[in-house]
């Protein structure tokens, strides 16, 4: 899937990927896409709550090995 921007969060634990992912967010226009790439597990409910508390949509989510890819469209 293509999208507009990336951040990489490996290593790192909550909530350093929510705020990374807010952060690159604010930054980017209506419509624009963000993937994440963390290795938290928890990552994966997290975002769902974030996109549920923010009014960004999470497009999709994604286990590859031991990686966590989250997609969200800005609001």
């Amino acid at each position: 899937m293509q999208t507009d921007k990336e951040v990489d969060t490996r290593g790192l634990n909550c909530p350093l990927p929510i705020l990374k992912a807010k952060k690159a967010l604010a930054d980017m226009v209506t419509g624009q896409t963000l993937k994440v790439v963390s290795t938290d597990p928890g990552s994966m409910r997290d975002f769902q709550a974030f996109a549920k508390q923010t009014g960004n949509e999470l497009v999709d989510q994604q286990t590859v090995n031991d990686e966590f890819i989250h997609v969200l469209r800005r609001r």
